[in-house]
């Protein structure tokens, strides 16, 4: 395909002559689909057919202008926000590539956030157009009452099987329904086909295509401690952010992306999504998270973009099997603790720096076989649950533990991490596969600078660098220093030109003894035992620190059953013997921490935290402030109870 093809199939005039002088996102597609327009861009399961499809450069381009037109026929002014409620895809995908050409500006809003959240980013983008791909999710969505007077239209885009099912949009108006939400259920509602066939009618011309100031998407933080706000990212902002990716972590068209991380997620969207096309690579499209461990034997990708949950379920899984086999347990230990040793002299640093040891031992007399021996023995079959081609597995969007670093590692599976946020399109600091120092999260990207300010907080100047806050300018002022340096609210330090991060400034813990303790790390020690799914570290201004423990049910069962407990009755979750246990695993798994560090008191729970219960943030992180509240009688009963100072830990 010529350049001149390409630009007629986008509609784009004056296009630089390289991707790498691409200044906005359209450009990058369309000098894309001039470079490789045969090559493979996107790779999904076809449920009609039960099997795998994909779509070259130039098909893609095809379909994106088709949803050009049917943009253009809705006839929004330049700047318009379209919300993007879909699951990863290419349904979203194309909406957001046809957005960003036409002028509009992407709204990516969880697919499985509440109702409630969703409504409020709604009204408070001010959205023109909603596309959704569950009919019942706009009905939950009209449940609110939210007023959004802004919003023109909702097109319905079902995925998988309810696409083949059809539907009648007539039947989600209720006519008995409050005032308020008969408004919302007026508000025209078009299956998707019906909206492009009227594009394709209309044919109008494509608006004229952004500059580099204009915004590239309104991504909407997930509001750990209060209502979410709109990050303003414009195109300058994303594209120099992934010139500068790309000279750290290189993407070529022979590599393939297995996709699952939401793309309302900014992590995923630039290094998940924007980077693929930049580098020519295809994206294939996870079927869904419960069949990811299917879907990478399948796809065998060759990069990953992922968040540290994955790796810890995948370890966790592992420690669960190999608990019933000690000779196999030794066996996995020896070869971590080679391998481990192996990737420390490679990146020349201490073994002790990269991540926490386990007991010297753990390997026994195995330690002393042949790599190659256990290479074949146990590295090669874990990194086959991966497909087996991986040369890239990048981690970020929140802290990877160091047990689980080393593990990974040490085994041979090249993972990497980052650090960035939202606020800065959104990485600024990453890790290379030949400069790798697991406890940090790498150096700054080239055009990134770092600096470290008061009360050691992590500070950063870029053309990465947000606009601001949608309609917040208060916030906006308050999140940067009198000299323009965007407060990052983390703590860090410089070491060696690498950054390692201590901590959220709020979410630093300041016992009544004025020890201070970053919760996030205790946390991530303690889930490496398989017991706990999830904890919630507290003890601001109490005596000493304590946690919250949500349970594996499989593990509680088994433990249960050898304390002579009974497991569905929810009191012996609080029988001193099991807290005993609880309290023992807890301290082997902090055992590297200060003392001061290690709670010394747990409650234990068998309900999951999850976004609905609004306990977890859509990004899966703790509401701390909710679950403080939900908590609050069983923290004071924790604290209440007498402490052995022998022991250094509740009476129970």
């Amino acid at each position: 395909m010529t350049n001149s093809t390409a630009t007629a199939v986008l509609e784009m005039a004056n296009l630089p002559a390289s991707i790498t002088q691409a200044q906005t996102l359209p450009q990058l597609l369309a000098l894309r689909v001039s470079e490789t327009p045969e090559g493979e861009a996107y790779r999904s399961f076809d449920e009609s057919r039960q099997q795998w499809s994909s779509l070259s450069w130039k098909q893609t381009a095809e379909r994106v202008l088709q949803w050009c037109k049917a943009l253009a026929a809705q006839q929004l002014p330049a700047g318009a926000r379209v919300a993007i409620l879909l699951p990863n895809g290419l349904d979203a995908m194309t909406i957001d590539q046809a957005s960003l050409r036409c002028a509009l500006v992407p709204v990516p809003l969880h697919a499985i956030d509440n109702a409630g959240s969703v409504a409020y980013i709604l009204a408070d983008s001010g959205a023109s157009l909603l596309l959704v791909a569950d009919a019942k999710a706009w009905q939950k969505i009209c449940a609110t009452g939210q007023s959004l007077p802004e919003l023109k239209a909702v097109i319905l885009a079902p995925q998988g099987k309810a696409a083949q099912e059809g539907y009648d949009p007539r039947s989600l108006v209720d006519e008995n329904a409050l005032p308020e939400v008969q408004a919302l259920q007026q508000i025209p509602l078009l299956p998707l086909p019906q909206w492009l066939a009227k594009g394709r009618e209309q044919n109008r011309p494509l608006p004229a295509p952004p500059a580099e100031e204009d915004l590239a998407g309104i991504v909407y933080t997930s509001g750990t401690t209060g209502k979410p706000k709109g990050v303003m990212l414009t195109h300058r902002n994303v594209v120099s952010d992934l010139h500068a990716v790309m000279q750290r972590v290189q993407a070529f068209p022979s590599d393939v992306f297995l996709s699952f991380l939401p793309l309302s997620h900014t992590f995923e969207r630039t290094t998940g999504y924007y980077l693929a096309v930049a580098c020519g690579s295809c994206v294939a499209y996870a079927r869904s998270v419960a069949q990811i461990a299917e879907d990478m034997k399948t796809v065998k990708p060759t990069v990953l973009i992922s968040v540290p949950r994955i790796y810890e379920r995948v370890n966790a899984k592992i420690v669960e099997t190999l608990a019933k086999s000690p000779f196999k347990h030794q066996l996995f230990n020896a070869a971590v603790a080679v391998g481990w040793k192996r990737f420390c002299q490679a990146q020349g640093i201490k073994p002790e720096a990269g991540a926490a040891e386990t007991d010297t031992n753990s390997g026994g007399w195995m330690q002393h076989l042949p790599w190659w021996l256990l290479q074949i023995l146990v590295a090669k079959p874990l990194l086959a649950q991966f497909g087996g081609r991986l040369r890239a597995a990048v981690s970020g969007g929140a802290p990877l533990s160091a047990a689980n670093a080393r593990v990974f590692l040490g085994l041979g599976l090249p993972l990497i991490q980052g650090y960035g946020m939202t606020e800065t399109a959104p990485v600024v600091a990453a890790n290379a596969l030949d400069d790798n120092h697991p406890a940090t999260v790498g150096r700054a990207l080239p055009t990134a600078e770092l600096r470290i300010g008061e009360d050691r907080e992590l500070q950063i100047r870029g053309p990465m660098v947000m606009r601001g806050y949608w309609n917040r300018p208060e916030d906006t002022a308050k999140t940067f220093t009198a000299d323009g340096w965007l407060k990052t609210g983390d703590q860090a330090v410089m070491e060696d030109g690498r950054v390692r991060i201590q901590g959220r400034i709020k979410e630093i813990i300041v016992t009544s003894t004025g020890e201070k303790v970053p919760p996030n790390d205790v946390e991530q020690a303690i889930m490496a035992d398989p017991l706990f799914e999830q904890v919630l570290i507290l003890g601001e201004d109490r005596p000493f620190i304590a946690c919250i423990a949500v349970v594996n049910t499989t593990e509680w069962q088994a433990l249960a059953q050898g304390l002579g407990l009974d497991a569905s009755d929810p009191t012996s979750l609080n029988h001193s013997a099991a807290e005993r246990e609880a309290l023992a695993r807890i301290e082997k798994q902090t055992r590297s921490f200060a003392r001061y560090a290690v709670p010394r008191a747990v409650h234990l729970v068998q309900e999951p935290w999850t976004i609905d219960n609004s306990l977890m943030t859509p990004t899966l992180k703790l509401k701390r402030k909710n679950l403080m509240a939900y908590y609050e009688q069983d923290i004071e009963t924790m604290y209440g109870k007498p402490v052995d100072r022998w022991k250094n830990s509740v009476v129970v």
